[in-house]
């Protein structure tokens, strides 16, 4: 008998769990256990609120997807598991930065700046 795996079977999201699970930095845990739930309920969020809920030079994380409604009036670097084409097109001309959760993980190991999207 097999066991059924529990969490994502994507192995680059799995991998990322266990990456960001391993540093023992408290933000780093939180985004582990928001993305090792179930895909229902990841953050999906849009341009319109990310606007509205951040100033210019922020750092945020969203531990799901960026969706293409509304822009950007000001410059922003946002690491995210995935977004939309338009979101992405969008968020390059508004002159912000988007990057992988990853990423951010290389360049600020510590999280400290970091704020995190639900």
């Amino acid at each position: 008998m097999s066991h059924k795996i529990s969490g994502p079977s994507n192995y680059y999201i799995r991998k990322l769990i266990r990456d960001l699970w391993k540093t023992k930095i408290k933000i780093w845990k939180i985004i582990s256990k928001k993305l090792s739930g179930p895909r229902r309920n990841r953050v999906k969020t849009n341009l319109y609120h990310i606007n509205k809920k951040t100033k210019k030079g922020d750092v945020i994380i969203v531990p799901g997807k960026i969706l293409g409604m509304g822009d950007l009036d000001h410059t922003l670097t946002i690491a995210c598991l995935e977004s939309s084409k338009s979101a992405k097109k969008k968020i390059e001309s508004s002159g912000s930065k988007l990057i992988s959760i990853e990423e951010l993980l290389e360049l600020n190991p510590r999280g400290s700046g970091v704020k995190i999207f639900y």
